[in-house]
């Protein structure tokens, strides 16, 4: 057992915008230790994201951030033998973990040239509520109502 949890490594803000949520998300695009590449993905699919909405594309982003975010999510529990979906709080921090994750992913499966193109065409439907990031997030959150009579098994 450990006497305590493991701390948590600052993060620095990022060059651009100064804001370290975005260098928490070019952590999550980042392949095989290549941060530079991940931070010119990143800043690329801002500026198309700019050019194609005619909007501040960090804002475009902070929104489908938002809009990505899921509220509840079902964890799995083993209660007298059978297995039960229990609706659960999504903890801040995995929030924000997932609804990034679930961004990259999935503009990761879209169609499009480069990966700066993809994130920043799934940026785009995310903030309008779109795309496969955001009915994912519905989803979650369809599973979590349809399993609302097991919430009193909490975890």
């Amino acid at each position: 057992m450990r006497k305590q949890a493991a701390k948590k490594m600052p993060l620095a803000p990022d060059p651009r915008f100064n804001d370290k949520q975005v260098t928490r998300f070019v952590n999550n695009v980042m392949e095989q230790g290549k941060k530079s590449i991940a931070f010119r993905i990143f800043y690329d699919a801002i500026d198309r994201v700019s050019q194609m909405t005619g909007d501040n594309g960090y804002e475009v982003w902070k929104k489908a951030l938002v809009n990505v975010t899921p509220a509840v999510e079902v964890r799995s529990r083993r209660i007298g033998g059978a297995t039960f979906q229990i609706p659960a709080e999504v903890r801040p921090d995995r929030k924000i973990s997932l609804c990034m994750k679930w961004l990259i992913r999935f503009a990761g499966e879209r169609n499009g040239k480069s990966m700066a193109e993809k994130l920043a065409s799934e940026i785009v439907a995310a903030s309008k509520g779109e795309g496969a990031a955001f009915k994912k997030k519905e989803d979650t959150h369809r599973m979590a109502e349809a399993n609302k009579a097991f919430s009193h098994f909490r975890i």
